[in-house]
């Protein structure tokens, strides 16, 4: 493609040689660059990819785009931006043809909910037969393809490149996790979403490496609203109107406030068999009754959420209905059918608040029993072993202690860790390494009226140990163990 259409709508300053040339692709990585192709010099919090453009132009690059002035006595083309990051959102758009405006964008942001939120969206829209592909915390889904993932939202580059093959393999929506990273990095810069969604926010993400003070992370958030159509709000949200504020979009609601665009009029826990969830009854733009098989009074948000989408989208009811009463968002505490008698539940839950968050809301439905199985991640802060141990402790009934990704520790020595936290309480438990032999025993020992917590892993498919991944899907694994007990 010729460097001057690459570069079409894009300030931009030649430092060096000639925008008549032709290039091959955009990396941004330089030991992935090949002949004839652009590097892109990206400045990060670690790493600053001027320090690479001597490798990228011995691999074969023609063109360099730099943000900082440089010295190079090369025979190739430097083009200088304003900032290189955001300029590789648009090079990038350029380059595969702009196909966010070929497709419906719903971009959805928040601190928490984000991937159930998005699921529920996702599962509606297919209800009422569209086409539709993911962008989020569990991979990029293009009908029946997925690809992993190491951040919520990849980079601009790659987001461009997933959205062209959806547009062409004749996706009509993509649903998108929008995180405050990509907002403050401009992995979204140029894209203009049909459809803006705020979930809710909290401190999880003030520190070192993310966001320096709660002012910033609300200034990150709110730029998803200045780059969309049609914006949906959490009015219940203690910083809804800092997310209103300077918005360009027009502005739709959800929440209990009854001046809400789409208001909850009331909300009910439901166990009945194969479904633990609410019963949610909505007034304003929607009346009806749904059954949502999520649990917790707080999927009451994710669903009202997903339902506003979806009606500004003109889905019908019925398919919201149908879609929210089935939706099981993988390892979003969800049911795995084993038995009539007992529940299983799999989650991602892996440190204290999320344990406690899921343990507190599964006491609500007045199980017989809550187990938990859950172990902890080698190589990571061993106060996270504490605290699960602790809060398993003090709100499970029973406590089944076993591996996670034990990465280069030892499991024992793991364990011992969470042991410490356990022994606060007063909390009983078994230790069993095993992962599979501990689902195994939980399974085996059930009691009529139980809720199961297999916690820790979640989406996962592998188990990380010795520093190899080896496959372990906990869907699969529980599926050997009933064949095994069947014999």
């Amino acid at each position: 493609m010729l460097l001057r259409a690459v570069l079409k709508n894009i300030d931009y300053e030649i430092v060096k040689g000639s925008v008549d040339v032709s290039i091959e692709n955009i990396f941004y990585n330089s030991k992935n660059v090949c002949k004839d192709s652009a590097f892109i010099a990206l400045v990060g919090y670690n790493l600053d990819g001027h320090k690479y453009i001597d490798d990228a132009i011995d691999r074969g690059a023609n063109v360099i785009f730099v943000e900082h002035d440089i010295e190079l006595d090369k025979d190739v083309t430097i083009i200088k931006l304003p900032d290189t990051r955001r300029g590789l959102s648009l090079l990038s758009a350029n380059l595969f043809g702009n196909p966010s405006n070929k497709i419906k964008t719903i971009g959805v942001t928040g601190t928490k909910g984000k991937t159930t939120t998005t699921w529920m969206i996702k599962r509606i829209l297919e209800e009422d037969n569209k086409t539709v592909g993911v962008i989020g915390t569990m991979g990029v889904f293009i009908k029946d393809k997925h690809y992993d993932l190491v951040n919520t939202t990849p980079e601009s580059y790659d987001i461009h490149k997933y959205m062209k093959e959806m547009v062409d393999n004749g996706i009509e929506y993509v649903v998108m996790e929008v995180s405050s990273q990509a907002l403050k990095l401009g992995r979204v810069e140029g894209i203009t979403f049909d459809y803006g969604v705020f979930t809710n926010l909290t401190h999880d993400h003030i520190g070192d490496g993310e966001h320096a003070t709660m002012e910033e992370y609300i200034e990150c958030k709110a730029l998803l609203f200045k780059q969309c159509k049609h914006g949906i709000f959490n009015i219940d949200d203690n910083n809804y109107e800092k997310m209103i504020d300077n918005c360009s979009c027009d502005i739709h609601t959800f929440g209990y406030d009854n001046k809400a665009t789409l208001y909850c009029k009331d909300v009910k826990l439901l166990r009945e068999k194969g479904l633990i969830g609410i019963e949610l009854i909505t007034g304003g733009c929607v009346e009806e009754i749904f059954k949502v098989s999520t649990p917790g009074t707080f999927s009451a948000y994710n669903a009202m959420c997903a339902i506003l989408t979806t009606y500004l989208i003109g889905c019908t009811t019925n398919s919201m209905k149908k879609a929210l009463s089935s939706i099981a968002v993988k390892g979003r505490v969800e049911p795995v059918a084993i038995s009539d008698k007992f529940d299983l539940l799999i989650d991602y839950a892996h440190n204290g608040v999320s344990t406690e968050s899921i343990l507190t809301t599964i006491r609500e439905y007045n199980p017989k029993r809550i187990v938990t199985i859950f172990g902890c991640g080698g190589n990571r802060s061993k106060d996270r072993r504490y605290e699960m141990g602790e809060v398993s402790g003090k709100l499970a009934d029973f406590s089944i202690i076993t591996a996670d990704n034990s990465r280069y520790e030892d499991v024992n020595d793991i364990i011992n860790d969470i042991l410490v936290g356990m022994h606060k309480t007063t909390g009983k438990y078994i230790t069993i390494p095993d992962r599979k032999e501990a689902i195994k025993y939980s399974i085996e020992n059930a009691k009529e009226g139980d809720i199961i917590l297999l916690l820790g892993k979640g989406h996962e498919d592998y188990q990380e140990i010795n520093g190899v991944r080896r496959p372990f899907d906990e869907r699969v694994i529980i599926k050997e163990i009933l064949e095994e007990l069947k014999k």
